[in-house]
């Protein structure tokens, strides 16, 4: 067998992946980034229907703003110019409405203008939205690790880490449709009011009060940035392998690990950015207690997504990016129930692209969904589902085309569906466990695991063990990497890029 040597051994090519393999070679290691799937980016890349291009799983993101924790990543990787935001700037650009009474809640950009509208639309609960807004501010301030100066901090535990959402908005307000609103990027991780903590909601949609944006190109941009960076920094990039077990176990470490392609890769550690269920395979099952099986065992999956994709006709409209969020009731709980039974929450998202020199209006529309949708198919795969899986497509489909249109139906516009894709979907194409959006389900008083595994040299990272989103896959890569890095170099890295 063919054998090489390298420093750093990556797993998986998704943002966190790609994070800390040009992390590491940043600080002079010698790095290889295996993916299984045949491209890099995981859910960052973007796939095309009829020429017409799509996004996988990166559709916006909160932290461009100046000085926002995305910023300063992109900064100290080296990819901040290479990045152009796409900032959802205008009136209605943010939208949320309740079907049954027709209401319409516009979310401007920025914290201070979004808190004032919400006090606007809720004269009666000024209070509570500036409670709030107080709350979400202490809880990321308190929070060292989302200054990335401060990376080598550990995470400490707040107070707000062992409160609900839902608990905290209980004590703000009795008013339904503001909690709805105050939790309805609750969509953007996949776990209800009631099971999250109040710490994680306020950690993940501070970059988005502050402002939200899509990128040119999506997650496309993402994938060239890295890619370019690899060829410069000299990370080794390999497709179609991963790692089949690890060799040369001793005093609790690897030595060496062998590749599905046949040969082995000698190491001095590795990090697997892979579902934690997917990741303990890798580990031997004698190095592994009982109550750390256990412990992984019982995470549970966060909502996924059945999605239809289209493009938008006959409009006219200047509102070319958009986040449209549909909700059936006023309940969030509900919405993200996975014993709910009929409409759920509906995200719509329309961007503008150029197709051979023509501007398309497309649309991308998800509604969450769970594992337990599709469980009677869950043996089966892509081009060989049942009759009864299609029919499940064709009603879910339909019913979501005729909700987009609803919304639309004043403009003259018409959605017109090109495809559509379940958790299964989702499952099958990115090669996760069950087809979740966001990972393991975040809740309260929940222990995610990140950084050690129990073979010493290797290491956890990714959105299931510290936030969902690419915010948190990369804040992940950041910390588990400074453990792994020569800690100087790391630092010198991140004080010469951020100044």
């Amino acid at each position: 067998m063919e054998k090489t040597d390298v420093h750093h051994i990556v797993v998986g090519s998704g943002i966190s992946g790609m994070t800390a393999a040009l992390l590491l070679a940043l600080t002079g290691k010698k790095v290889l980034l295996l993916e299984k799937a045949p491209i890099p980016g995981g859910s960052m890349a973007r796939f095309r229907i009829s020429g017409i291009p799509f996004d996988t799983g990166f559709h916006f993101t909160g932290g461009f703003s100046n000085n926002g924790l995305l910023s300063d990543m992109l900064k100290v990787l080296g990819l901040y110019k290479s990045i152009e935001p796409v900032f959802l700037t205008g009136e209605h650009a943010n939208r949320f409405m309740f079907e049954q009474t027709g209401e319409i809640f516009d979310f401007p950009a920025g914290e201070q203008q979004l808190k004032a509208q919400l006090q606007r639309y809720f004269p009666q609960e000024q209070k509570a939205v500036e409670r709030y807004f107080e709350l979400v501010e202490q809880v990321c301030r308190q929070t060292r690790t989302m200054d990335i100066r401060q990376i080598n901090a550990s995470m400490d535990l707040l107070n707000e880490d062992y409160l609900s959402l839902q608990t905290v908005l209980d004590q703000l307000t009795g008013n339904q449709e503001l909690k709805t609103l105050l939790s309805g990027f609750s969509m953007c991780y996949g776990s209800a009011p009631a099971e999250i903590s109040f710490a994680n909601h306020a950690r993940m949609c501070q970059g988005l009060y502050q402002s939200v944006a899509r990128v040119k190109d999506g997650g496309d941009a993402f994938i060239r940035a890295f890619k370019k960076a690899f060829a410069e920094h000299g990370v080794e990039l390999r497709c179609g392998i991963s790692i089949e077990r690890f060799l040369d176990i001793r005093d609790g470490q690897a030595g060496s690990a062998l590749l599905t392609s046949g040969e082995t890769v000698s190491f001095e550690s590795a990090i697997l950015t892979l579902h934690p269920q997917e990741a303990i395979k890798l580990i031997p099952a004698e190095l592994m207690r009982p109550a750390f099986i256990h412990r992984i065992q019982s995470f549970e999956p966060s909502a996924g997504f059945f999605s239809v994709f289209g493009i938008l006709e006959g409009t006219e409209n200047e509102m070319d990016n958009s986040i449209i969020s549909l909700f059936p009731c006023a309940d969030t709980n509900r919405m993200l129930d996975p014993a709910r039974s009929g409409d759920s929450a509906l995200v719509i998202i329309r961007n503008t692209e150029t197709v051979n020199g023509k501007t398309v209006q497309t649309v991308s529309a998800f509604e969450p969904c769970f594992p337990q949708e599709t469980a009677a198919w869950a043996g089966s795969t892509a081009g060989q589902r049942p009759p009864e899986y299609t029919a499940y497509k064709a009603r879910k489909t339909e019913r979501i085309r005729e909700r987009v249109n609803a919304f639309y139906a004043g403009q003259n516009a018409a959605f017109k569906v090109l495809n559509s894709a379940s958790v299964l979907t989702f499952r099958d194409y990115l090669n996760s466990p069950d087809g979740s959006a966001y990972g393991i389900r975040q809740k309260t008083g929940q222990f995610n695991l990140i950084g050690k595994l129990p073979l010493r040299n290797v290491y956890l990272a990714g959105q299931s063990s510290l936030l969902p989103g690419i915010v948190g896959a990369m804040m992940s890569s950041f910390i588990v990497t400074r453990a792994v890095a020569d800690k100087a170099r790391f630092n010198n890295l991140i004080c010469e890029r951020l100044g």
